[in-house]
């Protein structure tokens, strides 16, 4: 048979032989016997099956995620997890709803009895949040203090206590604000029993969620939440994203602040030790963010949506 022209007994014969070897999950040395080929004949066949279409090879998963963009994501940035939802929304609470879920679905996947979860608040992780199966009687570690959002009743301290109530796992929580008016009252605050005792929980957390902010106008709950002051000081710092109050520049480096001093939160370096930081970004606008934090090495997860991985890959 002429491998150049196929006539119709070696289309039916190549597709015979394709059949054994990807359903029947049969060897080539098998096939050759069956069909009194050489096995050599018979991978040429296959070959030819493969070139013209006779056989195509598909990884599909019909549940909403972008496979193929999933793991362009996590090999470009050498990430332990990613997952693009598909969606066509572009509607802020309809993203968050998907990302959450998603989310939700993943750390019931990957967290153990021997996992401590620290979560910082965002409005993402509170979609996370009301999304999540109970948990393995994983102890939750607030993350930062409170940020009051518009529109949004609940806080980081019911997100924390919502997921151990779920888990059975211990909250550790603090009511202290996010920011605060100078460096002496951040320092007080973080000396108070509550936040000291989740503090000390840092070094054991071996899971973190955040979301990502832009430095930018509607783009960052923390943005919006300071003085004009504080904006344009790290405007001039550079500051193009914050993750759970980190500051990070485009090539994401962290940023020292004077701002930081004055927060009730994890740094930098605490950040940096924990195991795998999940992060759950949306928005097209954010992809110079969340460039900056998968660049940064303080994240080692990602959940987002298609036309921001697309943006962030540059298609």
């Amino acid at each position: 048979m002429a491998e150049d022209h196929v006539g119709p007994a070696g289309i039916v014969l190549s597709a015979s032989i394709a059949r054994r070897y990807y359903l029947d999950g049969r060897s080539k040395v098998e096939i050759a016997d069956e069909f009194g080929l050489s096995r050599f004949k018979v991978a040429r066949l296959l070959d030819a099956a493969r070139r013209s279409g006779l056989v195509r090879i598909e990884i599909r998963h019909e549940g909403g995620i972008d496979v193929d963009l999933s793991v362009r994501l996590r090999d470009r940035y050498g990430l332990q997890h990613a997952v693009v939802v598909d969606t066509p929304d572009d509607d802020d609470a309809s993203l968050r709803g998907h990302l959450g879920r998603a989310a939700a679905g993943l750390l019931a996947e990957v967290v153990t009895p021997d996992d401590v979860l620290g979560l910082a608040w965002a409005r993402a992780v509170s979609a996370m949040a009301e999304a999540l199966p109970p948990l393995p009687g994983t102890p939750v570690v607030q993350l930062t203090g409170v940020l009051s959002v518009p529109g949004g009743p609940d806080t980081s301290v019911d997100v924390v206590r919502g997921v151990a109530r779920a888990s059975g796992g211990t909250a550790y929580v603090f009511y202290a604000p996010f920011t605060v008016p100078d460096a002496a009252t951040a320092a007080a605050l973080r000396r108070q029993p509550e936040v000291a005792r989740a503090f000390a929980q840092l070094p054991h957390v071996t899971r973190a969620v955040a979301g990502v902010g832009l430095w930018a106008p509607g783009q960052s709950t923390l943005y919006d939440a300071v003085s004009e002051e504080d904006r344009a000081a790290l405007d001039r710092l550079g500051v193009v994203a914050d993750v759970s109050g980190v500051f990070l520049s485009a090539d994401g480096e962290p940023v020292a602040t004077g701002l930081a001093d004055r927060m009730i939160g994890i740094g930098a370096e605490q950040l940096r030790q924990i195991p795998e930081v999940l992060v759950l970004p949306y928005g097209t606008a954010k992809a110079p963010a969340v460039r900056a934090a998968l660049r940064s090495g303080l994240v080692g997860g990602i959940v987002t949506h298609t036309a921001l991985a697309h943006a962030v890959l540059g298609d």
